[in-house]
């Protein structure tokens, strides 16, 4: 039997999935890590800790499936794209990693919209905000200087921990369109983007296909996580193409809903669609993008509240589920970094309105998960009024789609149907990829055939979906009520 590995590093925690041949799953463990927040608005996390988290994953799918290293034929990482690791000659950390929902850079982000903008809709999928890499770097450049003098090498979340493994400088093309120094009509990095960090463009790595051979284990790297010395490491990719991936979406008008700590919705489509509230990507199936709207703090939103105000999930499931629709008039929005889609607003807050003597912690935790589905009904109107062909029907990936309360709502919300996967993270997606790679897998496509299975299906309720567009209606009145204070605008 061969073993396939993929690890995936996400905005709390890392996960690693052993794959066999067959498509099923060997082992799975995961290892938690933080993310810092030093001021307001700012999120930051270590790189070394990632390859912690590794190095921790790897022994434990090793010691709970009890097979050899040498079985496993490849591995492949993948992880939030933006996040950047700056270093000096030798690959030395200079500062944290800037994660991707840090909202920092909204002057440098001000400057790109006033002077750069026709460079970037030449050359880029997406609109500038502070959750691309670019004005994220120019923070550091304009703020810390005696770090960005240091800087000589940039790579990405996923590259750095895999440069650890193997000692190879590169990354993957999806991973670079999510830089905004990319320019997709040459597939090369932007040096007209680049000249505005003042930096060449071969301080950047070397640019690959996910599915190309970036390195392979190294002695230090055998001794530090268990593999064997020489095994092939593909490059990856990012993890939402991942999820999409590994849900089984390969074909147009396909769909996916994510509840992870980040919330999106992708649908897969022939060609790109450059707008303010989508966000863009290549598939790793030529030819195909999986455009998506994204909602910052889905997931993250539930485990603020859970870590803030106590209780584990299931608990508050318990008594969230025993109030009514609506919360008794209680609302939330889940805008605890900022906004994206439809707002792309950075200065959102996340708020309750509406509380009264009456309301319970059980009308707050169903507020919060009610809340999330209002911003994912959010991001599927701005599909919508887009003309996005796709399915009546959306597979629902990460960890809080595991809640029956959370996917009948988001059905009910949303009024689709709702199909969950035995098998849908990422990195169960990049262990598919590694297999796709090796040649374990003829195809993408068979790889889905091989590994895929559903098991369970959520239909939407008609009444309370008509009672959720009556939510929805207040929910955007106030927001619209609340946006100018939080601009500054009423003081």
């Amino acid at each position: 039997m061969k073993y396939l590995l993929g690890i995936d590093f996400g905005g709390g925690a890392s996960k690693a999935t052993l794959l066999r041949e067959d498509g099923v799953i060997a082992a799975t463990h995961t290892t938690e890590y933080k993310t810092s927040y030093p001021k307001p608005g700012y999120a930051e996390q270590d790189p070394n800790d990632w390859v912690k988290a590794t190095c921790e994953n790897i022994a434990g799918v090793l010691a709970k499936s009890e097979v050899s290293p040498d079985k496993i034929c490849a591995v492949a990482l993948d992880a939030a794209t933006h996040t950047a690791v700056i270093m000096d000659e030798n690959f030395n950390v200079i500062r944290p990693a800037i994660y991707w929902t840090d909202t920092r850079s909204v002057k440098e982000v001000s400057y790109l919209k006033e002077n750069y903008s026709d460079i970037i809709d030449k050359q880029v999928l997406h609109k500038a905000d502070t959750i691309w890499t670019l004005p994220e770097l120019m923070w550091i450049k304009n703020n810390e200087p005696h770090h960005w003098a240091r800087v000589k090498k940039i790579l990405f979340a996923k590259d750095y921990v895999r440069h650890c493994l193997t000692g190879d400088y590169v990354t993957d093309y999806i991973e670079a369109e999510g830089s905004m120094m990319f320019d997709i009509n040459t597939m090369q990095w932007s040096s007209e983007l680049c000249e505005i960090l003042e930096i060449n463009t071969e301080i950047m790595p070397r640019i690959v296909k996910p599915t190309d051979i970036a390195g392979k284990i190294t002695d230090e790297a055998a001794k530090m996580t268990g593999l064997i010395e020489g095994t092939p490491v593909i490059c990856g990719t990012t993890d939402t193409v991942m999820e999409v991936f590994a849900s089984g979406a390969v074909k147009k008008g396909q769909m996916t809903l994510k509840l992870a700590t980040a919330g999106r919705i992708c649908v897969i489509t022939d060609k790109p669609y450059p707008n303010i509230n989508l966000i863009n990507y290549s598939h790793i199936i030529d030819g195909y993008f999986y455009p998506g709207t994204a909602t910052k703090s889905c997931a993250a939103s539930y485990r603020w509240f859970r870590d803030t105000f106590g209780e584990n999930y299931s608990e508050l499931d318990k008594k969230a589920e025993g109030i009514p629709i609506g919360s008794e008039g209680l609302v939330f929005h889940p805008y605890l970094n900022g906004e994206l889609t439809p707002y792309a607003n950075p200065d959102l807050c996340a708020d309750f309105v509406g509380v009264r003597a009456s309301h319970t912690k059980a009308h707050f935790a169903r507020a919060v998960l009610e809340g999330v589905a209002m911003s994912m009904l959010d991001c599927k109107t701005a599909l919508d009024n887009l003309n996005i062909e796709h399915n009546d029907s959306a597979v629902i990936i990460g960890g809080g789609g595991k809640s029956p309360l959370w996917r009948q709502m988001i059905s009910d919300a949303l009024g689709i149907k709702l199909i969950e996967m035995k098998y849908a993270d990422s990195s169960f997606g990049s262990a598919m990829l590694a297999g796709t790679a090796a040649g374990i897998f003829e195809s993408a496509e068979h790889a889905v055939a091989k590994c895929n299975k559903v098991v369970s299906e959520t239909f939407p309720n008609n009444e309370n979906t008509l009672k959720y567009k009556e939510l929805f209606k207040r929910y955007k009145a106030i927001q619209r009520a609340l946006e100018p204070i939080y601009n500054g605008e009423i003081l």
